[in-house]
This record gives C-alpha cells, structure tokens and sequence, in this order.
C-alpha cells in the first residue's frame, strides 16, 4: 500500500467555511484577544487522540501483507491545532500550527498525528487575505485549505471518526493563491497554487457553492494539474511522486456534494470522479480512474449531549492505478460514529466495516494488499474510541 496521504480541510482560506453549515459537533466560540495595532484577534483550536481495534491484520510483523498493517489495537494523536485569525478590515490573516494527520480512512493503517506532514510544517495554514470594504472580492495568499470534497482534515468537524476512500484521493493544502467572489447565496473561490505540496505551481481548483436557503447547499468541486509534475517532484514530505503514484499527482477530479439539513438533522451525498490521462513521461500507460460516491449524516438528540453520526461510501476503479487499496478495487463501507459532547470537551466511539466486492490486482511486492495475513481477505471491521477538546 502506498504511503498514507494526510487528511485536509473545507475551503480555501476559510472563506467559504460557512457555506458547510453541516458540522458534527457544535463548536465553542473562539477567544478573543486585544492585538494592539492589529486589532481584534481570534484564537482557537483543538486536540484529540484515539484508540483502535481492527481485524484484519497482517500479524507476525509483517505490515506489508494488510492495507491496515500488522496492529490489531493501538493509539494514536490525531490532531493538535492551534489558529490565530484576523477577520476583521481590509487586511487579515490567518495562522493555524501543531501536529496533524487527518482522521484514519476506513480501510487503510490508522493515520498518526505529525509535524512532519507538509513542507510548510509545522504550518498547516499560514495566509494574508485582502478584503477591500464594500468588495464582494477577497484575496488569499499563502498555505491555504483544498477546495475538494466535503469532509475536513480537523477531524471534529467531520460526521465519523472514519473517513472515506473519497477523501483519500483528494489533494490536500496547497501553496498558491485564492479569489473568492461572494454575491446573495452564492460563493465561487478560484485557487491556483502547487498541488499535492510538490511546490510546481501547476494546479487548479474551483469551488462553487449556491444557498438554495439556510437548509439546502449545493457545492460543485474541481481540482487538476495544468500540465505535468514530474516524478523526482517531492510530495507531501514524504517521497517524490513516482513514490506517492504519479496518476495521483496528476489526476483530475470532478465531485460535488449537497448539504441539506432539517432540525437536528444533516444530510450530504458527495459523488466524486477522478482520472488521469496516459502520459508515457510520467509512467501512466493507459487511462486510469475512481469513482467514489457517499452518503454522511450526523442527528443531535433534542438538546441533550447526544448525537450520532452516520457514512456509506461505496468506490471503484479502472486501469493500474492504485487509487484505494488495490488497482481495480471496488466496495463499500459503513460506519457509526455515537458522540457525546459537553461545551468543549467530546468522545465519541465509533465502528466501521469494509467489503470488497472486487480485491483488485494483488502483488505485495508493489504494495497492492487487501487485509489479512496473505492480503487476500475481503472483510474489515475498524472501531475507534477518540477523545478531545475544541476552543
């Protein structure tokens, strides 16, 4: 299996962050601070950790022979953020550090907390924006958010602890650029910058979200490469791109997803397509693809601490990519995720089960594994107990 990308936020420089109204757990208001000749600051942030158990490990030490390595229980420090912003007059700022690793993908080896993860790092956003008063324009530069797809990298605001295969072909924070136009129910952000941190400034994203009113959102989301980011390209500070799956680095993706909420109900389907053209340059011999489609929710009980949260994905590929666990891979996934939640302080636990309707083309010499101790097992169970604290 090939090395575990990070998780990644909403919208770009948060200037869309309140067209996804739909959030797991309410958060407390941030603190304010006096900040002188800069004005009025905010600072927030958040901690967790979690514990896991899974079945179908590898065993014997042998992690290369299970997606989800050779632990059947371990723990694990998901996030530790802390954000100072400026949201205030014509120049604003946004600055969010410390260790992240997303939330762990339903599937694949529990994520791991780093400082590590990009090449800004400890930085996981750094952006001055430009907001001119009475302009329905804003400008962003800086380490900004991904445009794509619904869930977050600050795993709080996602429905389950696990996330979905559809999140794990996204490009994550970029370095570049962002506009963002804002009129009545409609917000568009353009951002262009170095997609899949690789520091080639060649990608393109685009994310258009409509306000039907304050219960139903729809979000249109692309992201792509412009040209081509070449295999001694570094990613993520991982490893370079003929590493990490070149089809990856430069891919297209095309998805959209509705937020519809109802009282103490939310709702968002996400449907998602991503492709890369044969390039003989960078190693993709034919036409590869993914589609992925899922379905999140989360309900609150009343006014009581309670709620639950709720995913249904399904995903398949085409062609050699190794987009989810194997090349040619199709299933899908379930997940429950029971939250309790009182002011600042959460925990929630969560189960989730994976089915391979297609184990793909295996070969654990390159990586491409299912579960089990010979990689060929088509069931997984997951279960998380996770902890945390948001400000």
């Amino acid at each position: 299996m090939k090395k575990m990308r990070p998780g990644f936020a909403l919208a770009a420089g948060g200037s869309l962050l309140a067209m996804h109204g739909a959030l797991a757990m309410t958060p407390p208001a941030s603190i304010d601070i006096d900040g002188g000749p800069l004005g009025q600051l905010e600072f927030s942030g958040g901690a967790d950790g979690y514990f896991y158990a899974q079945s179908g490990t590898s065993g014997r030490g042998e992690a290369g022979n299970s997606a989800v390595g050779d632990k059947t229980t371990g723990a694990n420090l998901g996030n530790a953020l802390f954000k100072l912003q400026k949201t205030t007059g014509t120049l604003q700022f946004t600055l969010e550090i410390g260790p992240q690793g997303g939330a762990p993908f339903l599937g694949v080896v529990p994520a791991k907390g780093s400082i590590t993860v990009y090449r800004a790092s400890p930085i996981y956003l750094g952006y001055i924006t430009i907001s001119p008063p009475g302009s329905p324009v804003t400008l962003s530069v800086g380490q900004l958010n991904s445009l794509e797809g619904y869930e977050s990298g600050e795993d709080w605001n996602n429905p389950n602890l696990f996330t979905s295969a559809l999140l794990y072909v996204e490009n994550g924070q970029n370095v570049g650029v962002s506009a963002t136009y804002t009129h009545g129910p409609l917000a568009a952000t353009v951002q262009f910058g170095d997609g899949w941190d690789t520091r080639v400034f060649n990608f393109l994203q685009a994310l258009v979200s409509y306000s039907f009113d304050s219960n139903n959102v729809l979000s249109l989301y692309y992201g792509g490469e412009l040209g081509r980011t070449g295999l001694n390209a570094q990613t993520y500070n991982q490893s370079t791109v003929a590493g990490y799956g070149a089809y990856l680095v430069n891919s297209q993706t095309f998805g959209a997803y509705y937020i519809y909420t109802n009282g103490n109900l939310n709702l968002i389907p996400e449907v998602q397509y991503v492709y890369a053209k044969p390039d003989q340059a960078i190693g993709i011999e034919k036409y590869t693809s993914t589609f992925g489609a899922a379905v999140f929710g989360d309900y609150t009980f009343g006014s009581s601490p309670y709620s639950l949260g709720g995913m249904a994905e399904y995903f398949t590929s085409t062609g050699a990519g190794h987009w989810f666990i194997a090349p040619h891979a199709e299933g899908f996934g379930l997940s429950l995720t029971p939250t309790w939640q009182y002011k600042d302080l959460f925990v929630r636990a969560s189960v989730g089960y994976m089915h391979l309707l297609n184990k793909g083309t295996f070969s654990p010499d390159d990586g491409n594994v299912a579960w089990g101790t010979d990689g060929r097992s088509a069931n997984l169970f997951q279960s998380g107990l996770e902890a945390g604290i948001t400000f």
